[in-house]
């Protein structure tokens, strides 16, 4: 046991070195952990690791799906909805069909039952991959969303259908309606699912008023919301994903600045640790994967290369041929769509599989209820394999080549003049709310325009940009100077916190006390006051 403790110590410390170390390869992290992983599995004293594959979704994805939501909302699917659905739905079933039809004709033994698994787990982008990947390109906001919105909803579709096809092989039984009737009650009892929990969630985060309580109670909630749902037959992704928006759109009325803070910290550690390992986790299974083809795994690298030129070809059909048929409406709403060549080459290739597909191919049952070895076992385990690393190690390596060679990247003119446009709201509505509380208070003139001050140059040392686009507040003159003010508070609260730490090594002085200090000196730091 001691040796899966410092496996995953190995991991999880590689996963923190990957972070530099990626930035300056030029390549996401979760691909140089894919690579890790692969030479742990390559050197026979690292031991095999131990996770049951039925546990490795319930780890993984609650944590990472719930980090994935904080950054985007409602709205933002509402609008999209429509665009997701083709490919989170649609495209999924196509892709598994397809894969099963091609699967079945390489290797005719393998009933379709188990093709059709074969399908449905290698079907659908896996969004902790995406959002790995992706996010860290400077691509375009409505490329990364309708990815990220993407991967978050294809896993439900997928799911339903290989939980269907498994359970065709095991028991010899199918119905096509059972199987329509499984998907809508899945969907169904996941939404509930996720509302009950996402209401009671938030109704008890009102209660807790402390910052670190609100945020572990923000952990719990997604395997809770996961658990619940497959017990009740649901789709424990969609639970998962209806509890996390939930929260993220009720956390805008009970949040305050410490919430914010120590939220933000430390699901930007959790996400950054659990994918790491997740994606470490691929690249150890590679042992697990050789062991069950056998010696003679190369007779099945030609049914393997036949299922990933349809996974990949046919995404990038489908894509060409949606943004053919609905680019003008796209771009008339501003969907979070391509509807340009570039775009669309980009969105292709950013297809990559990862943990769902592995721990869904990991999951494949030995046997059937008649006793019989599970047909094609091994065919689906390497083919499943091969795709992860087909799409992770070469579709991932080239991805920043292929962003750079089509051009496509940010509008960061756009977004930064939405941000100065915000900030200017922001800074109105204060001094709004300042004038009022003047009026009602009968505050003296001199300590309203001292207040006012204030609030101005909080905005020109948060955005200097802002200021300056301000008549009444900026001028480049007043900007130099904030920036000059801010420069020596920096200094100045440096010099602080460097005399409450050493107080901490002094005796007599509660570290308790030191730490409540440097909290508060923190926080000062991060809201910009001096």
């Amino acid at each position: 046991m001691h040796h899966q403790f410092e496996l995953i110590f190995v991991v999880l410390l590689a996963t923190i070195i990957a972070q530099p170390l990626g930035r300056r390869l030029g390549q996401a992290p979760a691909v140089l952990m894919t690579v890790f992983g692969l030479v742990l599995a390559l050197i026979p004293q690292v031991p095999d690791v131990r996770i049951e594959p039925e546990l490795i979704l319930p780890l993984v994805l609650p944590p990472l799906l719930y980090a994935a939501a904080r950054r985007t909302s409602w709205r933002a699917f509402s609008e999209n909805w429509g665009a997701i659905s083709l490919r989170a739905v649609v495209l999924v079933a196509v892709t598994a069909v397809a894969v099963a039809l091609v699967f079945r004709a390489w290797y005719p033994a393998v009933p379709i039952g188990a093709a059709l698994a074969l399908g449905a787990l290698v079907a659908p982008p896996d969004p902790v991959a995406v959002s790995a990947l992706a996010g860290k390109l400077g691509l375009p906001r409505r490329l990364v969303a309708v990815l990220e919105g993407e991967g978050l909803f294809n896993d439900v579709t997928a799911i339903v259908i290989y939980a269907a096809a498994i359970q065709a092989v095991v028991t010899g039984k199918f119905s096509a309606w059972h199987a329509a009737g499984d998907f809508v009650i899945s969907a169904v009892v996941g939404v509930l699912v996720g509302l009950l929990l996402g209401w009671l969630g938030s109704k008890l985060m009102r209660r807790l008023g402390e910052a670190p309580w609100q945020v572990a109670l923000g952990l719990l909630l997604p395997f809770a919301a996961y658990a619940l749902a497959e017990a009740r037959g649901g789709s424990a992704v969609l639970a998962v994903l209806v509890c996390s928006l939930y929260l993220t759109d009720a956390a805008t009325d009970f949040s305050d600045s410490d919430y914010r803070l120590v939220g933000d910290s430390f699901w930007e550690i959790t996400e950054m640790l659990v994918t790491g390992f997740a994606f470490g986790l691929i690249g150890l299974e590679l042992s697990t994967v050789l062991r069950d083809a056998g010696p003679d795994w190369p007779r099945f690298l030609g049914g393997a290369a036949a299922v990933i030129g349809v996974v990949v070809g046919l995404r990038l059909i489908w894509l060409l041929c949606t943004t053919a048929l609905f680019r003008n409406r796209w771009r008339t709403h501003d969907a979070d769509e391509p509807y340009t060549w570039r775009e669309t080459i980009v969105t292709w290739w950013a297809g990559m599989r990862g943990v769902a597909t592995v721990a869904l191919a990991l999951a494949v049952p030995l046997t059937t209820d008649s006793g019989a070895p599970f047909p094609g076992r091994s065919e689906i385990l390497f083919t499943a394999f091969a795709v992860v690393l087909f799409t992770l190690l070469l579709q991932g390596t080239t991805l920043p080549a292929v962003v750079r060679a089509t051009g496509v990247h940010a509008d960061t003119g756009r977004e930064r003049e939405m941000e100065r446009q915000l900030w200017t709201r922001v800074l109105q509505a204060e001094l709004a709310r300042l004038k009022e509380i003047s009026t009602t208070e009968r505050l003296p003139e001199e300590i309203y325009e001292r207040l006012r001050d204030g609030f101005e140059r909080r905005l020109a040392q948060a955005d200097p940009e802002a200021a300056d686009s301000n008549a009444r507040i900026a001028t480049d003159r007043t900007v130099a100077f904030t920036k000059q003010i801010r420069a020596i508070s920096d200094e100045v609260l440096e010099a602080g916190r460097t005399e409450a730490l050493a107080a901490r090594r002094e005796p007599g002085i509660a570290p308790d006390v030191v730490d409540r200090v440097m909290r508060r000196l923190d926080l000062r730091t991060k809201a910009g006051r001096p």
